[in-house]
């Protein structure tokens, strides 16, 4: 009589269990944060407070190229390197506290913003919020000093680049677009720059995996003393050997020729080394201490790109190269944007939005004469040809004394 009462009791406990959890799982915790960034780190006894993860670490290549020229760690030099790892120890630091905001903010928009029916807008708040709260980027600080890094890019399709929401944009994604979600985070000017594309259309998978494929070339080539001129023809071989075929009609993957990776400096994404994803170019050798961004875009258009339509992204020129330009601002308000963008931005990138995220108002009139007369450069979408469809991924790399660190690599890519 007992067992049977004890057996009706069980069965109804482990019912009442089972729709808890029924109920629960429509409940998921948000991946938006809520809290900083060094919230989810204890700090330390020793002399660094907190430390943050190191990337995923690759050796450099031992090898000897066809002008003779051998890059070679040698053992003579490798103690005096790891001598080194400790004077680059901070600004180390400073990256991979960036390149774990963006790990955590795009796991946050693979999983919750991603969907067709979003607008692009949308994600661009939503995506730049994430990263102010990890950072503490409020309007009063405005990120000078951590934030953002550069206004996030939402290309479509034959749209390569350089393309975010201006105010009022009512573009809405689509399940056949192939969007290349591309932004930046920053500590204390150290930029972490990577993208990936997004395409649920299975049709674009073998595009998709050229690209990444390329990327990753890129990336296994670069390294202490590597001419960018290798690093561009090993990219290429790889890309092209990849065909696609999209609505029965076959696509050679071609390299976006105009567009490159570049080093990267503090505030300065674009710091004067230009990375090729095609043979040819410079023989220049990247040398040790310096952050790249490897990216290659991968095309099944013309593989070049040209400016069109509504610019969106702007940036403060170095102030080296407005007193180069020999032009005087002479509009008293745009003298006040100009010192406005200084203080909020220095020479990160910004978009019309960010202005008037930071109060401004009316600003149009004085930063278009900010770009006519030198002090602003703008740039404007980059698009390869109507119909055609265009891929991205790009990943930061830390060239350090004794290997290379991928700092932005995660587990999605």
């Amino acid at each position: 009589e007992h067992g049977g009462v004890d057996i009706l009791w069980r069965r109804g406990f482990l019912l009442v269990l089972f729709m808890c959890m029924e109920v629960g799982a429509g409940f998921e915790e948000s991946l938006a944060p809520n809290m900083p960034i060094h919230a989810y780190f204890p700090k330390s006894d020793g002399p660094r407070k907190r430390m943050y993860p190191t990337g995923k670490e690759r050796q450099y290549e031992h090898k000897t190229y066809s002008d003779g020229y051998r890059v070679q760690i040698t053992p003579s030099c490798e103690a005096e390197r790891r001598e080194m790892e400790d004077i680059v120890l901070d600004k180390a630091n400073n990256i991979r506290k960036a390149a774990e905001v963006h790990r955590r903010v795009r796991r946050y928009a693979q999983h919750e913003l991603l969907k067709p029916g979003i607008k692009l807008i949308d994600i661009c708040e939503k995506l730049e919020n994430a990263t102010r709260t990890y950072l503490e980027a409020d309007k009063g600080k405005a990120g000078v000093k951590a934030g953002i890094g550069f206004p996030t890019g939402v290309s479509l399709n034959s749209c390569a680049a350089h393309y975010t929401s201006n105010p009022g944009d009512k573009t809405v994604l689509k399940y056949d677009d192939v969007l290349k979600l591309d932004f930046g985070t920053h500590v204390n000017g150290f930029i972490v720059d990577s993208a990936f594309t997004w395409a649920p259309n299975a049709k674009y998978e073998t595009l998709l995996e050229a690209v990444k494929d390329a990327t990753y070339t890129g990336i296994k080539e670069a390294g202490i003393d590597v001419r960018l001129c290798d690093v561009g023809e090993a990219i290429q071989e790889v890309m092209e050997s990849y065909e696609c075929v999209l609505d029965g009609k076959t696509y050679q993957v071609k390299c976006v020729q105009n567009l490159m990776g570049h080093s990267i400096e503090p505030y300065r994404i674009h710091a004067g080394k230009s990375v090729p994803i095609v043979a040819g170019g410079p023989s220049t050798r990247m040398e040790e201490g310096e952050i790249y961004a490897i990216e290659t875009f991968g095309t099944t258009g013309s593989g070049y790109v040209w400016e069109r339509g509504d610019c969106s992204h702007f940036a403060l020129n170095h102030p080296d190269e407005i007193l180069d330009s020999g032009m005087k601002v002479k509009m008293p308000r745009a003298s006040k944007l100009q010192n406005f963008i200084e203080k909020h931005f220095k020479t990160l990138p910004f978009c019309p939005r960010y202005l008037e995220w930071a109060g401004q108002k009316d600003y149009m009139p004085a930063l278009q004469h900010l770009v006519d007369t030198g002090v602003v450069q703008d740039y404007p979408p980059l698009y390869d040809t109507r119909g055609s469809y265009v891929a991205q991924y790009e990943h930061t790399i830390f060239l350090r004394p004794t290997c290379k660190e991928i700092v932005s690599q995660g587990d999605d890519w």
